[in-house]
């Protein structure tokens, strides 16, 4: 047909891809800066190529479950909350390594049509603005969070099993820790094209 594309189009799934290949910097960015973005993106590619292993014990919880059940007549009682704790655990510890994809939601209906300049200054003052502050409280009444589940040995009382829920807790604390690092990475990033009008690493937009 002669309507049909002949290239595909993923500019709204992938805007944010453009910031990838950060193992190579611009020569004429800063020393400092250039290493804190490379060794902030390699750290949060070494946390997801660990953290992605959680789904191996998530999916054989989730099929030993199964055959339990329908099976042999014998369903667990500690199934439901591993699933929601290790799936928990997954979202949470993995969240700064998708921020170094930029595969968050975002509203790129938008975005995506602005010069890179533009879209640099917008990152910048966001992350400086709202992103580091509220994660900055997020943070803080979360270590008061894991504090008070450790003291008082606390349960969960919505299942049988009552797990202690101090260790999905403190994956949460660990999750916004690593948001903060990688939160640094993008910030650079993000002053970056505002200054100089292109992406690390890519080509003058």
């Amino acid at each position: 047909m002669a309507n049909e594309p002949t290239k595909l189009d993923i500019s709204d799934e992938m805007i944010a891809e453009r910031r990838g290949g950060s193992e190579q910097m611009p020569k004429d960015m800063p020393k400092w800066m250039a290493s804190t973005i490379v060794k902030i993106d390699l750290f949060s590619k070494w946390v997801g190529n660990v953290v992605c292993w959680i789904t191996v014990p998530l999916i054989l919880g989730m099929v030993y479950e199964v055959f339990a059940r329908k099976l042999f007549l014998a369903p667990t009682i500690w199934a439901y909350d591993m699933s929601r704790f290790l799936y928990g655990a997954l979202f949470m510890l993995g969240a700064g390594y998708a921020l170094s994809k930029g595969v968050h939601i975002r509203a790129d209906f938008l975005y995506r049509n602005f010069k890179t300049k533009t879209q640099g200054l917008i990152d910048f003052w966001l992350y400086l603005l709202f992103y580091f502050p509220g994660l900055t409280v997020f943070l803080y009444m979360t270590i008061g969070f894991v504090q008070e589940s450790i003291m008082r040995s606390e349960r969960g009382m919505d299942t049988t099993w009552m797990p202690y829920m101090w260790p999905i807790k403190t994956c949460l604390l660990i999750g916004i820790v690593f948001l903060i690092i990688q939160g640094v990475s993008e910030l650079l990033k993000s002053y970056w094209a505002a200054t100089r009008g292109k992406w690390p690493g890519q080509e003058d937009k």
